[in-house]
């Protein structure tokens, strides 16, 4: 089962966020049966709220014998043509995620983007 796991975890993007405009994020720690956890982050235009998002995110999850946990959330505002993203802002209901750790896993999926963040904005 661990192996199973294991697995079913490295199938699962680390960043799966809309290619523009300004959109919320959470930030999502993933875990597998005795596997090591894995923090994902998922940024979609059509969530109106952050909720939208885990719960979603939570529910592909759920198919592959995966749980997660909401580790907070924020906003991106991801610019293609300038190769830039934002990381800022927070989420009223799971609170500011670590944008520094979002930040690292957006620039390991976009390595030639410029990408910033800030505490401060919403």
């Amino acid at each position: 089962a661990v192996a199973m796991a294991g697995e079913a975890l490295s199938r699962v993007p680390d960043v799966q966020i809309d290619g523009d405009g300004v959109f919320k994020y959470v930030l999502v720690r993933v875990r597998g049966a005795g596997a090591p956890a894995k923090d994902v982050v998922r940024g979609h235009g059509w969530a109106e709220y952050h909720a939208d998002l885990f719960e979603r995110t939570a529910e592909e999850l759920a198919r592959h014998g995966l749980s997660c946990e909401c580790l907070g959330g924020g906003r991106l505002a991801h610019r293609p043509e300038e190769r830039k993203i934002h990381v800022y802002g927070y989420s009223v209901g799971f609170g500011r995620a670590d944008h520094a750790v979002t930040t690292d896993k957006l620039k390991a999926e976009y390595p030639d983007y410029e990408i910033t963040w800030a505490d401060e904005g919403y």
